[in-house]
């Protein structure tokens, strides 16, 4: 096991991300900063209903500690101290907030750890910065079955562009839902996108996630009134329906002395929607859909109407404000809640001034994983954690309605979709939910491969030469094949 397991490691190993997730498990220093946002009260995404909504739930968070209770009283005689393994305060904070009974040692930091009844919780934090928590994992995971009592790995996060590394059946260091006693059946309001990112080859679901990141296009209503002539969201979302209305628009958005956005910020949305894995029978190929983005991409950037600047740089945050204008951002709900500035004064959000829609292809972006360790020796309160965090409806509530996470629970997502005291400021009093449920519903996960950070990250660094006129195209696909060959070794690129 061990000696497959270093096998992976090596295969999938690959620095940061260059796309972060704030909210849904960053693994950058950007979107580390935006995920202690979320941990936040997220003030700048709460509506009159919070408070309301936090009250009816109340009885039923009672009800759920009375279990958790029981399930301690189940647990006696396994360990004393549970090893939370994770790269930002995210699900440290979720847990201190919505897991009942968590008793934290400081309110005002939740990776400080705490009790769990007598289970001292303990968090690991290793920034993601220079792919230092997938190295850490990569040490302590392997041998975790024979680490002592108390240093044993219980749980560890993980995110969907490198969740096969750890979910695969041989490597065997992120245990199967079904050992623990999670059936299908507990899972089964959840999105099936978010059980296929942690189902390893025998069809075997090795970890659960409280979030669906499903995503769409966040367009400034002003520009859209001065372009389009409206904002209405049905209007909007036929100027951008496909990729041609795109471009059309994007022309229509330059005469008017806009741009349409950053040609980085589209990436995402083409690679979601690819018609095979990144590597097939030992070779990488680039699929129409990534080529698809580099043509247009081009295109677009040659004739001003998209620029090149790349994701969380200052360049690209500017068109979060006024005083620098950009018709679009391509984003899931934690983007909207956490990263576009809306607590401040002058920015687009402050003022409701966003409206959301489908955009020209529906993706995701983000989204955290919780595993159970191979090895740890507190399977009870490890079933109880994911049962609560990821499948218990009035828990999912509470985080949506606490956090204004979207979150991975159909049951509930349509209740808010339906419930118009459930509108987000920042985009003008929108309900979002409906969109994001059909959205979440749509995500296809079956092309995922250990081999998508590190080709993902090297042909954007690669295109980026070639939108900035500084390699041809065949210049830049040489440098992204060259970079994957160092990568990835094993993989031809001819």
């Amino acid at each position: 096991m061990k000696k497959r397991m270093k096998t992976l490691l090596s295969l999938a190993m690959a620095a940061a991300l260059v796309v972060p997730m704030a909210a849904c498990g960053s693994g950058t220093t950007a979107s580390s900063k935006s995920a202690s946002a979320s941990g936040s009260s997220a003030s700048s995404a709460s509506t009159s209903a919070s408070s309301s909504a936090t009250e009816e739930t109340t009885a039923a968070s009672s009800s759920s500690a009375t279990e958790a209770a029981s399930s301690a009283e189940d647990a006696s005689g396994e360990g004393t101290v549970l090893n939370i393994q994770c790269w930002n305060d995210e699900f440290a904070n979720r847990l201190a907030a919505h897991y009942p009974g968590f008793e934290a040692a400081d309110p005002k930091d939740a990776t400080k750890g705490g009790k769990i009844g007598d289970v001292t919780v303990k968090f690991t934090v290793t920034p993601s910065d220079d792919n230092a928590y997938q190295n850490n994992l990569d040490t302590v995971l392997p041998e975790n079955a024979d680490a002592s009592a108390d240093k044993k790995v219980d749980i560890f996060l993980v995110e969907a562009d490198y969740a096969l590394k750890y979910i695969d059946a041989d490597a065997n260091v992120a245990m199967k839902l079904s050992d623990l006693g999670i059936t299908d059946d507990d899972l089964s309001k959840q999105y099936q996108y978010t059980k296929d990112v942690v189902t390893d080859a025998n069809g075997d679901i090795r970890g659960s996630s409280w979030q669906a990141c499903s995503a769409g296009l966040i367009f400034n209503r002003d520009i859209a009134k001065k372009v389009l002539g409206t904002d209405d969201l049905d209007a909007v979302q036929d100027a951008v329906s496909s990729w041609d209305k795109f471009n059309e628009t994007a022309k229509k958005v330059k005469d008017a002395s806009y741009q349409m956005c950053s040609a980085m910020d589209t990436y995402r949305v083409y690679s979601n929607n690819v018609s095979g894995p990144w590597v097939q029978d030992g070779k990488v190929v680039v699929d129409d859909n990534i080529k698809a983005w580099a043509e247009d991409s081009k295109a677009l950037v040659d004739a001003g109407e998209e620029n090149s600047y790349e994701l969380w740089s200052d360049d690209w945050s500017k068109g979060f404000f006024k005083d620098t204008p950009v018709f679009c951002y391509f984003g899931p709900a934690w983007l909207i809640n956490f990263s576009m500035h809306s607590d401040e004064d002058g920015s687009v959000g402050k003022d409701g001034g966003w409206g959301f829609v489908t955009g020209p292809q529906g993706f995701y972006w983000g989204g955290t994983w919780i595993c159970a360790a191979n090895g740890t020796d507190n399977p009870t309160l490890v079933k109880d954690i994911i049962l609560n965090m990821t499948t218990n409806d009035d828990v999912m509530k509470e985080i949506a309605v606490d956090d204004s996470d979207c979150v991975n629970n159909k049951t509930v997502l349509d209740a808010l979709a339906s419930d118009e005291k459930f509108g987000n400021p920042i985009l003008g009093g929108q309900n979002p939910y409906a969109m994001l449920s059909a959205g979440a519903e749509k995500v296809d996960m079956s092309n995922i491969s250990i081999y998508d950070q590190g080709c993902n990250e090297e042909f954007q660094t690669a295109m980026k030469n070639y939108f900035d006129g500084n390699a041809s195209y065949d210049d830049a696909l040489a440098q992204f094949k060259s970079a994957i060959q160092e990568k990835y070794p094993d993989v031809s690129v001819d």
